[in-house]
């Protein structure tokens, strides 16, 4: 039970750090649009869900990095911002991961970043906001998922590949063998998972917005 409190604390106080960063956008932004309310909130709720998520985790005894539910809400913040805002709200989970949250697959701090897994997390700040962009105009399913395997996938494994070759000293194949491989079968389901979600709610939000 202890821990389950805990937990809840521990999502409560990273959800509100989220708000208080992303809520400066919005004062700081002058010459711009301002971010409204509802993107405020939505942006929020992505940074959260980003946080709890990656929590959600297995390891693989061949390779460093972990399956992590963490990228079907990558992909769901993709599909329902902007990609301007999607980078936003990838940027403050690595800041409060880099703060020391353990959001990083349990763990915290910039060690993770700086380990033969980094690499993931810094394609992410292309690989997503890439997604957000080619996503389109109309809500799509199949485009969702395309975008997705084709651009996002490919731009977020080879950022792990660099990684773990350029810090675990191995050739191509090695590193494909641990940052491609285990996970395109894992990703693929994923990737339906959160074009499924972001059509039924980009969807939902076109309705209110009528």
């Amino acid at each position: 039970m202890s821990t389950f409190k805990n937990y809840l604390t521990f999502t409560f106080q990273f959800y509100i750090i989220a708000e208080k960063r992303l809520g400066r956008l919005k004062l700081q932004t002058t010459t711009t649009k301002k971010i409204s309310t509802a993107e405020l909130t939505k942006m929020s709720m992505c940074v959260a869900l980003c946080c709890i998520s990656a929590n959600i985790f297995f390891p693989l005894p061949f390779t460093p990095g972990m399956v992590t539910a963490l990228t079907i809400f990558l992909s769901l913040t993709a599909y329902i911002l902007t990609p301007k805002q999607t980078f936003t709200v990838i940027a403050v989970y690595l800041l409060l991961g880099i703060a020391g949250l353990p959001i990083f697959a349990g763990t915290g701090g910039l060690g993770r970043l700086l380990s033969p897994v980094g690499g993931f997390y810094f394609a992410w700040l292309v690989a997503y906001p890439l997604l957000s962009y080619l996503k389109g105009a109309e809500i799509n399913f199949k485009r969702y998922v395309l975008m997705n395997f084709f651009v996002t996938m490919p731009v977020t494994y080879l950022g792990g590949l660099l990684s773990m070759m350029f810090l675990m000293k191995i050739d191509l194949w090695q590193a494909a063998t641990m940052a491609v491989f285990p996970f395109i079968f894992g990703d693929v389901l994923k990737t339906c998972a959160a074009a499924f979600l972001g059509v039924k709610i980009n969807s939902k939000l076109n309705i209110q917005a009528l």
